[in-house]
């Protein structure tokens, strides 16, 4: 039998936000996960996903690259 983890527990075993697990969540980058009712089901021997987001900033002002 599987045993799993909530958003809460899975938030403190990777150092992060619980809205941020919600969000991987609901993005489906975590495999196994699963939900039931409101609640999520986080297997215990999942992988933190590599995240993905731009936080260097290279992207805030590209409207205005070309000097428009």
């Amino acid at each position: 039998m599987n045993e799993y983890m909530t958003i809460k527990q899975t938030a403190e075993k990777w150092n992060l936000q619980p809205r941020r697990v919600q969000k991987m969540c609901y993005e489906g980058v975590i495999p196994g996960v699963f939900k039931f009712g409101r609640s999520w089901a986080i297997p215990k021997d999942a992988e933190r996903p590599i995240d993905r987001r731009v936080k260097t900033g290279k992207y805030i002002d590209w409207r205005n690259r070309f000097g428009k």
